[in-house]
């Protein structure tokens, strides 16, 4: 198929940028949802990246799912003529602040005790006085009329 070279461009700049790319398997439709192009230019463009091993498909749920390899960064830091220090955005390691690490099994103090919240609606102080029926109540059990008995009349 036919892509406009700017249009190419545009797709391998979006998932050099993030790594990644979705794409709804729509055809038909006018626009893809996060670049100016048309879906199904891009959808033929990465099934043209998929096919030389630049990018790796997943398709699930309607949707095909994009990842770049690490030939595909070479790739496209040669065809887009990006300098070797800029990397997709994940493979970027996130600065994360230095936390204690939980102990394993261990969940986390809550405020003011563990179930404080409901508490109150499991405890009543009722006055000794018990819920459900009184002591001389018999319930009676006749017989069903499910399918395995015939209906009594």
């Amino acid at each position: 198929m036919f892509i406009p070279t700017a249009n190419r461009k545009l797709i391998c700049k979006a998932i050099f940028k993030d790594g990644v790319l979705v794409a709804k398997k729509d055809y038909n439709a006018p626009r893809h949802a996060e670049i100016p192009v048309r879906n199904l230019e891009v959808i033929k463009a990465m099934q043209s990246l998929t096919s030389r091993g630049f990018v790796k498909t997943q398709f699930s749920w309607q949707y095909y799912y994009y990842t770049l390899t690490d030939e595909g960064i070479e790739y496209l830091r040669e065809y887009l003529n990006i300098p070797q220090e800029v990397f997709p955005a994940t493979f970027k390691k996130v600065v994360r602040p230095n936390a204690p690490a939980p102990r394993f099994g261990a969940r986390p103090e809550r405020e003011g005790g563990f179930r404080r919240e409901r508490d109150d609606y499991r405890r009543r102080d009722d006055g000794g006085k018990k819920e459900g029926a009184s002591g001389d109540f018999r319930p009676e059990f006749h017989g069903g009329f499910g399918r395995a008995r015939p209906q009594q009349q």
